[in-house]
């Protein structure tokens, strides 16, 4: 099994570190291309409602800046929905069905988003998701009681789940290789960026009336921006030329690349599409399991998605007010000043990923992070087993919240943005859509069964259990990156389907050096 180069490479593929050690001076750094960064932004904001709703309800977390920013408000406002609605006071099942109605909508965006970008292309992806968003906004704003706010926690948690499909794909395809991680990881700085303007929204409208209305109706402001920027943005030039529009994805990769590397990135492309036509059928859900090399791709893809959820991410980011409050900090507007000094720290550690995860790599930079996620999760069950011991001293209130600060420090900078930055890179052209689809089903299933299940373990075993069993999670994580994760780092996409080919059936004298890259880096 060979890797064919493009013609007029040298023999190496556009974008390989071999061709980029060769022709230098066609090396792209992240803020090189105006054009390439304004795609990034743009189609980021969907992790910008996600990141919104999570502080909101402090539960959501999402894909994208649209996505972000509904995510963090719902964390907030939660705590002013239960002083309206007695009901939703008195329940801790209504509120984690509040908070995770949205993950159930995002299982079933996700698990469609996938056929959706195949089928339709990324750009009409991102559209329909900011729809579904925005009037799910709108009709939280205007619920009359907690039912109808499921109704639209239901509608958000689709909208989000098809951009959390969308973006990663949509910025990995536009991207060089060199700064692919980069790119894709700002789509999760968006998220965090989302969350930490939602606690702002939350702090601005703790004295106004209808308080956690506003919270929830501003959500979909970012959702009507990212509509009206995307209908000016082009379609993504690998799914055009997989649908056979090469006029238009020349014209879009002419604006990404120089005249030197845009002729190899035009001949790589055309070789790739040829090969692909040659095996091409309407992919479905269980041919992803029919290949082999395929099935190991998207293990590794859903296992990642699914640890970045067991590791206590949603606890964190979605229940920290309620987390500051049991430490011992009973004012609302406290606990939601602290937890915008955590957002702001989970937004600064993902600006540091976007450096590491070109220049660290993926797989190094996941087993970094762990190891500090595994550290902050004992000092968080320290800080409550203390609490809990019946002592009145402040001290375990504050280590406790030391220890939410350490953990999004650590997850930040690595399990923030490196599963979704794998998903988007590791799935042949024909499978990216359906693949990346399926594993955020599985990010988004794994969110909801932390959603529901989080307070109600903590009042039955204690927080301090709680926190430990998340950490012995966070060691299992480690020792599947360590056995399974390949380094994809400066690969194109086409050398990182020959890792799953070489893993699957052997590497042969002519490709086992990326096997052995993918692995020991």
């Amino acid at each position: 099994m060979t890797i064919q180069s493009s013609p007029g490479s040298s023999g190496f593929l556009p974008g390989s570190s071999g061709y980029l050690d060769m022709f230098p001076e066609r090396r792209m750094s992240y803020f090189s291309n105006s054009y390439v960064i304004g795609l990034t932004v743009a189609a980021g904001i969907g992790g910008l409602l996600f990141g919104y709703d999570t502080g909101k309800s402090l539960f959501s977390f999402a894909i994208f800046m649209v996505s972000s920013f509904q995510s963090g408000v719902i964390s907030g406002a939660l705590l002013y929905i239960k002083d309206e609605f007695e009901v939703v006071n008195q329940s801790s099942f209504l509120q984690e069905t509040i908070v995770s109605m949205a993950l159930v909508g995002a299982i079933i965006g996700a698990a469609g988003g996938g056929w959706i970008n195949d089928a339709y292309g990324r750009k009409k992806a991102t559209l329909l998701a900011d729809v579904v968003f925005a009037a799910g906004s709108v009709v939280m704003a205007a619920a009359p009681n907690p039912y109808v706010l499921i109704l639209g926690r239901l509608f958000v948690g689709l909208g989000v789940g098809i951009a959390s499909v969308t973006a990663p794909v949509y910025i990995a395809e536009a991207s060089p290789s060199e700064v692919r991680g980069g790119l894709v990881s700002t789509n999760v700085l968006m998220i965090t960026g989302g969350q930490f303007l939602s606690y702002l929204v939350n702090l601005a409208f703790t004295e106004v009336p209808g308080t956690w209305r506003w919270m929830v109706g501003v959500a979909g402001v970012p959702a009507v921006i990212q509509f009206c920027i995307m209908l000016c943005l082009p379609e993504s030039p690998r799914w055009l030329f997989m649908k056979d529009d090469k006029a238009k994805a020349i014209a879009i990769l002419s604006k990404i690349y120089d005249v030197a590397r845009l002729q190899d990135e035009i001949d790589h492309l055309s070789i790739t599409e040829e090969e692909e036509c040659q095996k091409r059928n309407d992919v479905k859900i269980s041919d992803v399991f029919k290949s082999k090399e395929i099935r190991l791709a998207f293990l590794v893809g859903a296992g990642l998605q699914a640890f970045q959820q067991f590791t206590g991410i949603n606890t964190v980011m979605y229940y920290s007010p309620t987390i500051v409050q049991m430490a011992g900090f009973s004012s609302n507007k406290l606990a939601l000043l602290l937890s915008l000094v955590i957002a702001a720290m989970n937004a600064a550690g993902t600006v540091l990923g976007i450096y590491l995860i070109d220049h660290f790599g993926r797989k190094k930079l996941a087993i970094s992070s762990l190891a500090g996620v595994i550290a902050s999760l004992f000092i968080l069950a320290g800080a409550f087993f203390g609490k809990s011991s019946g002592s009145s001293n402040e001290l375990y209130g504050w280590i406790a919240v030391l220890g939410l600060a350490l953990y999004i420090a650590c997850f930040s900078p690595g399990m923030g943005p490196v599963p979704w930055t794998v998903n988007s890179e590791i799935y042949p052209e024909q499978y990216r859509g359906i693949c990346g689809g399926m594993s955020a089903t599985v990010n988004w299933i794994s969110n909801l069964i932390v959603a529901q299940t989080f307070l109600s373990i903590a009042e039955a075993v204690g927080t301090g259990s709680t926190f430990l069993m998340l950490a012995g999670i966070a060691v299992l994580a480690v020792v599947f990156v360590i056995m399974y994760v390949p380094e994809t780092m400066g690969l194109a996409f086409v050398e990182v389907e020959q890792i799953w080919k070489e893993r699957a059936w052997g590497s042969s004298s002519n490709t086992e050096s990326l096997l052995e890259q993918g692995n020991d880096k």
